[in-house]
Parts: C-alpha cells; structure tokens; sequence
C-alpha cells in the first residue's frame, strides 16, 4: 500500500512580509475600531505641572480634554466663516460634522478617524470650492487635529497607517476623480507627516525612558538583593570561622581531659569521648553547610546524607548525652525518596535537640509510622526533670521543621501536651510514583555501575 503526502508550499519571504503588513493594518486601523475609549485625565504629579498648588494641579486634569474641545470650536467656527450666508441644515453640517469627529477622538479615536476621512468628499461638495478639493478648509483642520489626536493616543505604527490610508484617499480622489484641479491633498499629507512624525518620535523617546526607569527599579531591586545577599555570606563565613574554631578546641579539649585526671573513672571517660565524638559530628556537619559559602568553587563533599536508617545511631547517641529516648517503628519499612529521608531524619534530630535543650530530664518517644500514601512522625516528651535549668530559645528549630515539612507538601504540629511536655507531629506525603521513580533510577545506577565494571574488567 502507498501512500501519498502533500505538502503546502511554503510562502516566500515578499507573500510573508504582505501579509504581516496586512495583518498590522488589521490590527491597528479595523480590530475593535469602534471600541470605547475615553481620554484618561493628566497625570499631573509629573513634569512642570507638578510644582503648581494641589488644588490647581487637580483641576489641571482635565486638560487634554479642553484643548481637544478649543480646537473643536476652531473647526466649527472656520466651517461657519467658510460657506458664510444665513443658518441652515446644510451650514450646519458642514460646520458641525467636522468638529463632532475631533470631539469624537476623545472617546473612540479609530472611529474618529474613519468618519473624518469618509466625510471629507461630501463636506467638500457642500463646500463647493473647486480649489479646496479633496478637503475643505474646515475638514482639512479637522483631520490634522484628529490625525494628531489619534496618534497621541495610540502607537506609533498606527500612525504610519493613518498617514498611508489618507495619501491613498488623497491620491484617489485627485487622481482617478481629478475633476477640481490639483486641490490641497499634497500639502495636507506633507504638514501631517511632519506633525506626525514629531509625536511618533516624542512617543518613542517617552517609551525608551519608560524602559529605562524600570530597568534602572529592577536594577536597585537586585542590586539591593545582592547586597543583603552578600551581607548573609560575610555573616556564614564569620559564624563558621568562629564555631568551627570553638568546637575544634572543646574536641581537642575533651579528648585531653582524661590524660589530666589521675585515675579517671570509667563514667567520666565516657563522658568525654560522648562529649568529643558529638564536637567532631557538629564540626564536620557545620563545614559541610557553611563551607559552601567560603569559596566560589567550593565543592560540596562526597559524603552520604544521613536517612531514616541512621535513626539508631542518632538515638544513641541522645541517649549517652543523658536523654531516655524510645524508638517505635510501625508499618512495612520502606526505602523513601532521599529528600524525604533526610528531611524526617533532620527534623527528629531536631526535635530531639529541642528536648535536650528546652526540657533537660524528660523522656522522649519517637515514632515513625510508614502508611500507604507517605510517611508519619511523632515525636514527643514529658516535662523537664531535675536541677537543670531549660535554656531559651528563639524558636528557629520549630520554624526550619515546618520548611522542611511544607517544601515537601507535609504538614506539621507543635504544641505543648496537657501534662507539660512537647509534641511534634509530622505527615509527608509519598506517592507511589515517587517510590517507583526512585527504584527506577536505582536500578539504572547500577546497570551503569555494572556496565562500568564489566568494561574496566575487560580491558587488558
């Protein structure tokens, strides 16, 4: 079986140009030209009237709006001085339809265009001066006005149109309709394409500065980012430097202190290397996250994040700081995806070192439920026991918890129980298109690392 494909034939770059030319004289001259669009009011809390009073700059509002008005007048009354004579329905016309569409450019300024262009023949036939053809002295006026009204409100392509329509008109009707002699066509298109050439360039420069205020107001806003930015290095580098610099000194400390005691006991050697062991963690820990910001080409070290799995370990080590931790593990143990992992095992240490610090003496339980659609946390205390004093906090570790817990879509309580104690509950979701992805990219790391051993194996 054949088959047959036609293809369209492709457009040359001229048809192209033609249509994208037609399709902005659409756009612009003949897509909503009817619409309502009313003349908004001066913003006179810029440029020279803004140094007037209040009271006067609010009544300068309507300013465009009055001498839009002012040359409608002009027109009618150069209509009026025009055909002379006594009032009547045809001096009326001709006075008043001209003045109607410069008025009308207040409101809907395409629609003022068309019905001065369209009126011009039959106002220069009720004018009946053969010198003023295609346009009567009032009509000419009109038009300019309506040509420069327009084109203050609307872009600057639209009056490149405008001008093309009118010398299509002018050339039309002095041309193919040529019977009053050369007319006035030539020297309306010559002053309107000089009127209308200063505001398109007016409305440029205005655009371009526009562009500039706001590229300079998004400039400051990032500039001002990269400042407070930079402030938050300067203060990590110095926060690491220094608490890197403590820690070392109580790990070398702890690890010294035996060899000065004569005859130490057991508890107390236990103690120091419980002490020295948790110094060392907290260091590396610290120059892992801080250290990103001492150096542009730092590189973010190798080493596993710890996971759900790792719980133990945290346990107890809590539980020789002097804390009486329960684990409780319930459902079917599952491996999650490694932000969710880490983002669980980060916020019981957390909650555990809120313990330590807030409620020194109590117990602690910790619960991790794995449910069908995600994984739940739990982890509680009693009330503080004993001589030690709870420290204060600023209550940052509450707040990192709930990040964590709303950049994964969980949700998150913490709230005091009814017996004085603290309890912390979490709930992540997990989908099982998570779980399968992650299998899925498991097994791909080690087809890769399978496939990466059996070719080093095969080369000689």
């Amino acid at each position: 079986m054949t088959s047959t494909r036609t293809t369209e034939p492709s457009r040359s770059p001229e048809l192209r140009l033609t249509l994208k030319a037609l399709g902005g004289l659409r756009a612009d001259l003949f897509t909503d030209a009817f619409a309502y669009r009313p003349l908004r009011r001066l913003d006179v809390s810029r440029g020279p009237l803004r140094i007037l009073p209040e009271r006067i700059r609010d009544e300068l509002g309507v300013l465009p709006h009055l001498v839009v008005g002012f040359a409608a007048m002009i027109v009618f009354f150069l209509g009026l001085a025009q055909i002379g004579g006594t009032l009547n329905p045809v001096v009326l016309v001709y006075a008043v339809v001209p003045a109607a569409t410069v008025v009308l450019t207040l409101i809907r300024p395409m629609l003022a265009f068309w019905a001065s262009l369209v009126s011009t023949p039959f106002l220069a036939f009720l004018g009946r001066a053969d010198g003023d053809w295609p346009w009567a002295p009032n009509s000419f006026a009109a038009h300019l006005v309506v040509l420069v009204v327009v084109a203050l409100r609307t872009r600057p392509r639209t009056a490149g149109w405008m001008w093309l329509v009118t010398a299509g008109y002018a050339l039309f009707a002095t041309v193919l309709i040529g019977a009053h002699g050369g007319g006035d066509a030539f020297a309306l298109l010559f002053v309107a394409g000089v009127c209308l050439l200063l505001v398109t360039t007016s409305q440029v420069r205005r655009q371009a500065r526009r562009e500039v205020t706001a590229q300079q107001s998004v400039t400051a806003v990032e500039r001002s980012k990269r400042t407070l930015l930079e402030e938050r290095t300067t203060i990590a580098r110095e926060l690491h430097d220094v608490v890197a610099h403590h820690m070392s000194v109580v790990a070398i400390q702890a690890e010294a202190a035996p060899y000065r005691v004569e005859n130490p006991p057991p508890e107390l050697e236990q103690a120091f290397v419980t002490i020295r062991e948790n110094a060392v963690a907290a260091l590396t820990e610290l120059r892992r996250i801080l250290g990103v910001v001492r150096a542009e080409d730092y590189e973010a070290p190798d080493a596993p994040q710890p996971t759900l799995a790792d719980l133990d370990s945290l346990v107890a080590n809590v539980r020789e700081a002097g804390l009486g931790v329960e684990k409780a593990v319930t459902g079917a143990v599952r491996e999650l995806p490694q932000g969710v992992e880490l983002s669980a095992y980060r916020i019981v240490q957390e909650a555990l070192s809120n313990v330590l610090r807030h409620a020194p003496g109590a117990a602690a339980r910790v619960e991790v439920s794995y449910v069908l659609g995600g994984l739940g946390l739990r982890i509680a205390n009693g009330p503080a026991r004993g001589l030690v004093k709870p420290s204060p906090g600023a209550g940052h570790g509450i707040t990192g918890m709930r990040e964590r817990v709303t950049m994964l879509g969980g949700e998150m309580t913490a709230e005091a129980t009814a017996d004085g104690g603290y309890e912390v509950t979490v709930f992540v979701p997990v989908s099982r298109d998570q779980g399968r992805d992650q299998d899925r990219d498991q097994d791909q790391d080690q087809d890769r690392d399978d496939r990466d051993r059996d070719r080093e194996e095969s080369q000689p």
